[in-house]
């Protein structure tokens, strides 16, 4: 089962809505916080091919982006899909 990963901060209003999109589909998801982790900061940069924003999302081994990507998928009726398998 593909986990959903969220890059996050505490300040960010983004990440917060990400995060209220995720919860209202009933979706678990693992948050690493970056604001004051030097090496999740890299690892996320690393990752996510230079992008240095929050929230950053993978579902899976799918870089989604950011939150209005994440939005978007909603909106395109992409989301569920991608979801799909992650529900028992």
């Amino acid at each position: 089962m593909p986990a959903v990963t969220i890059y996050t901060t505490p300040i960010c209003p983004y990440c917060t809505m990400a995060k209220r999109l995720l919860t209202s589909k009933a979706v678990p998801f693992k948050e690493i916080d970056v604001s004051r982790d030097g090496n999740a900061r890299a690892a996320l940069v690393a990752k996510s091919g230079g992008r240095q924003t929050v929230p950053q999302i993978w579902i899976g081994e799918r870089h989604v982006g950011g939150c209005d990507d994440l939005y978007a998928l909603d909106r395109g009726g992409e989301l569920d899909a991608l979801l799909g398998s992650l529900r028992y």
